[in-house]
């Protein structure tokens, strides 16, 4: 469908209802595929997008061209996903808060934004820290300021500077609403491919032709423990667990697009052709430090600190903080203050949200060093993680089964009992069983050793099971 139908509700239920969780009016539509391809770019080219992809050419023993096969196939499964848990929101203008409303029930829905909220919150207080490491780095290389450990909670004088001026930036970046927030995508994008290229070009200059005898080992792989068939498979379900935050909250974003099809020509670029391409650069780049400094080393900043140019180190402390604010923008921040005004719609706006979720996650980041990063908080999350995995397969199949794309738009901001979307006392009870069953098993991939084998596709399954569920349940309505 290339013309969405564009709603426009004036008012609703206080407890369920603000301009922000509103359709977005086809006046207030500018974004295209041009911001959607860069809401990829940003989410691909963090520090932490960079060491994956060029670990995957290292990790798994596979040679090069079955490993850019896999990042290929992940590419289109991802672009599938989106397309799926976008065109909803495209169509009604809605994010994915109010679009669980459907399924879950209008007082439902706050238990998946609750848990997705959770999780952004966490990791952005966690980006913000590693965005402001490059910041310091910057101010480091700068005024020649010797790295001094110690000071309060892990941060010397230089690392809190460099915190609060990431922290103050993202605020004041949000509160300048959206259209700033795409426009910042729409540079930092493609600032940061000029700058991985030029990196890329540099090292060839100093590597030499000696590089592409490098990439042709790699190329040529190694003996893989698992197999060709399973590390196919693992090398996909990795990069497809990568994107698996942003998926089920691709409607945040999608909603400001005008049409489908923009919203699709975004994702192809964004995804199969920018993970390719820049699991390129990575591999490129990975290869020539070999060359130089002969080791394979699969972070960006080990390998400008070894370069040891000024230029090179203000220019790459740039490039790193754009990327990672990037991503932390499209994975974590936006749908956090979404996902917390819908908690309470008539005292919370998004910005409310914002301001609540980059409070506490200023306090997460700040203990990253001290404690969090030394407890076992990874497997917390990798849990909840693994609780989102059904909702997203529960919004897919209310919307194309059970609802067959159709929507009463109007019903999502009302608390009458009668409503189409109140369901038991504002819960569907169905589907809240069908999250359940299902999580046991995604979060199994998490826990279980015998199902441990499954992780890389345990979001994936998760998600078929609880789509596959809930579709049952829903027939005996």
């Amino acid at each position: 469908m290339n013309h969405p139908d564009y709603i426009h509700i004036e008012r609703g239920d206080p407890s369920l209802y603000n301009e922000d969780l509103a359709p977005v009016p086809h006046e207030r539509r500018h974004w295209g595929a041009f911001e959607i391809f860069n809401v990829w770019n940003n989410d691909i080219q963090s520090l932490f997008g960079y060491t994956l992809a060029a670990s995957l050419f290292l990790s798994y023993g596979l040679n090069g061209w079955l490993t850019f096969a896999a990042i290929v196939v992940a590419g289109l499964i991802v672009m599938g996903l989106v397309n799926l848990s976008g065109r909803p929101s495209v169509r009604y203008g809605i994010p994915y808060a109010v679009m669980a409303r459907s399924s879950m029930g209008v007082k439902g829905a706050r238990f998946p934004a609750l848990i997705r909220g959770v999780v952004a919150i966490f990791w952005y207080g966690v980006q913000t820290y590693f965005a402001s490491t490059a910041v310091a780095l910057a101010i480091h290389a700068l005024f020649g300021i010797d790295d001094a450990g110690g000071g309060f909670l892990g941060l010397n004088g230089v690392d809190w500077i460099a915190y609060i001026i990431v922290a103050g930036f993202q605020i004041g970046l949000f509160l300048m609403g959206m259209e700033s927030v795409g426009r910042f995508l729409n540079w930092a994008g493609p600032f940061v491919y000029v700058v991985m290229i030029a990196l890329a070009l540099m090292i060839w200059y100093q590597a030499g032709n000696g590089i592409w005898s490098e990439i042709g080992l790699i190329f040529q792989g190694g003996e893989s423990e698992r197999g060709a068939v399973a590390g196919f498979i693992a090398v996909v379900g990795t990069m497809v667990a990568y994107f698996a935050a942003v998926v089920i909250n691709f409607g945040d974003f999608s909603r400001f697009v005008q049409t489908e099809r923009q919203m699709r020509i975004g994702n192809f670029w964004g995804l199969p052709v920018s993970m390719a391409f820049f699991s390129f650069i990575a591999l490129f780049i990975t290869a020539g430090a070999v060359v130089l400094f002969g080791e394979r080393l699969t972070d960006p900043t080990a390998i400008v600190e070894r370069v040891d140019s000024l230029a090179l180190t203000l220019i790459a402390a740039v490039t790193f903080f754009a990327a990672t604010v990037g991503i932390n923008l499209v994975a974590n921040f936006v749908p956090a203050a979404y996902d917390i005004a819908n908690l309470s719609p008539s005292t919370i706006s998004a910005r409310t949200g914002g301001l609540i979720t980059a409070a506490v996650a200023f306090v997460i980041g700040a203990l990253w060093v001290s404690l969090i990063s030394t407890i076992g908080i990874a497997g917390f999350v990798d849990t909840l993680g693994a609780i989102l995995a059904p909702l997203y397969g529960i919004l897919i199949a209310d919307y194309y089964i059970v609802k067959k794309r159709r929507l009463q738009i109007d019903q999502m901001f009302t608390a009458d009992p009668s409503g189409l979307y109140y369901y038991d006392g504002g819960w569907n009870r169905r589907a809240i069983l069908a999250v359940g069953v299902a999580a046991l098993f995604s979060i199994g991939t998490v826990w279980l050793p015998s199902l441990q084998a499954l992780a890389g596709f345990g979001w994936l399954i998760g998600a078929l099971l609880g789509g596959v569920l809930y579709i049952m349940l829903a027939r005996d309505r």
